[in-house]
């Protein structure tokens, strides 16, 4: 078959020949810089907002008279909107365009966030939280979508890197000023400031971020409906596991740093709202470090990156149980960042891999809703260790969860290999 004749020309010789598309023409490594830039800003103002009341719940409980696991649903509200709303968008947005999906999610994101600081209780400020992650997983789903698709599959794991990377400052940006503003003028102005900031990069986003593949479906009538194509991801062995991966990560995440805050805030330590703002600093080292463990999964393989991940959480989970500020922060909540966000960019890099091509939106949706279910769980089930044995009780929780990813990922991910890239 001569390559050089048109599509048209090639039907028309031979009507049962499939129709070939185009092959598109894919990014390799950091280059352009601006398609790079975007999908960063992306992970930047996305996770500014999901975390931002985590320094503020010592400073909600006394101003609400509320207990630690209400004012911990500030948090897991959000998680919770975020895992109820992803498969369901992952699915609808199968053909849109991943652009214009992403820059209306942002938008829309600025809309409660700003009025979020009208709350004059606690329950508004939960409802606002809740829409704040409803808006949310049309920037992570469609983000790694995004990636899977525009990059060569070589690179994909450096640039889902690099957007881990951006995840760790927006988060470290948003617990930062929000302690910081209401620390000084107040916690209602928090949220004014986190709206306006995604607003603006909403607008960077438009302006950088390339259109991306068109999604054509010649024969759409015959296509699977999209929730037909969500449910065959539960009979895929190695999309289960990385499900569970993906949940036992921001389950990790979120229990650490949502109830060590209280632990840090009691004697001996006693950390102001505004330390405990700083405390997020440590999410800087994910700036570094997740770039570095991308390259490195490219050179060890899935299955030795994530088991060396999850060991690495496991080593810094427990050094928080010091009593001395400085071995809890550094090499405590340190290690934790690190070994989290490899096992997050290691993660998102093998979800491309284990699901079939047309049906990854639909992956990655259901991906972060069980992700963001850990995270609705970690917000809440530690409260009640906490009653009976305080910080080492939330501690062993979450060794244990961490032992059992390590576990699932193993044999989950088995017929990959341990050195496949």
């Amino acid at each position: 078959m001569d390559p050089s004749l048109p599509t048209s020309k090639l039907a028309a010789a031979n009507p049962a020949a499939t129709v070939i598309e185009p092959q598109p023409q894919r990014h390799m490594g950091l280059h352009p810089v601006r398609p790079v830039a975007a999908v960063y800003l992306c992970g930047i103002f996305a996770f500014l907002n999901l975390y931002s009341t985590q320094p503020l719940l010592p400073m909600l409980t006394r101003i609400f008279h509320a207990s630690k696991a209400a004012v911990g649903l500030t948090v897991s509200a959000s998680t919770l909107a975020v895992a109820l709303a992803a498969p369901i968008l992952g699915a609808l947005t199968e053909r849109l365009s991943r652009k214009r999906v992403i820059v209306a999610s942002n938008l829309i994101l600025a809309v409660p966030t700003l009025l979020a600081a009208t709350s004059t209780n606690l329950h508004a400020l939960i409802f606002w939280r809740f829409l704040q992650g409803l808006a949310l997983p049309g920037i992570f789903a469609t983000v790694i979508t995004y990636v899977g698709e525009e990059w060569r599959r070589e690179s994909i794991a450096l640039v889902m890197s690099l957007y881990v990377s951006a995840t760790a400052c927006g988060g470290f940006l948003g617990r930062f000023l929000t302690g910081l503003v209401a620390d000084t003028i107040g916690w209602r102005w928090s949220f004014v400031l986190l709206g306006l900031l995604t607003l603006l990069g909403a607008v960077f986003i438009a302006r950088w971020l390339p259109p991306g593949t068109p999604h054509t479906h010649p024969h759409h009538d015959q296509s699977p409906p999209s929730l037909w194509i969500t449910l065959r991801h539960f009979r895929n062995p190695r999309l289960l596991a990385t499900f569970a991966v993906g949940f036992g990560i921001l389950f990790t995440l979120v229990a650490t740093f949502t109830w060590s805050t209280f632990y840090l805030a009691d004697p001996p330590f006693r950390l102001s709202t505004l330390a405990l703002s700083y405390l997020f600093a440590i999410y800087l080292i994910g700036l570094v470090v997740t770039p570095f463990g991308g390259y490195l999964v490219t050179r060890i393989g899935m299955r030795r990156g994530i088991a060396l991940a999850i060991a690495i959480c496991l080593i810094g989970e427990a050094l928080t149980l010091s009593h001395h500020l400085w071995i809890v922060i550094f090499p405590g909540l340190g290690l934790l960042c690190t070994g989290v966000f490899i096992a997050q960019s290691t993660s998102t890099s093998f979800l491309r891999m284990a699901a079939p091509a047309g049906s990854r939106a639909s992956a990655a949706g259901l991906y972060l809703f069980c992700h963001y279910i850990g995270g609705t769980v970690a917000g809440v089930a530690p409260g009640y260790l906490w009653k009976f044995g305080g910080w080492p009780a939330c501690v062993a929780l979450v060794e244990i969860v961490l032992l059992i990813m390590l576990a699932v990922a193993c044999f989950g991910w088995r017929n990959v290999g341990w050195s496949a890239h």
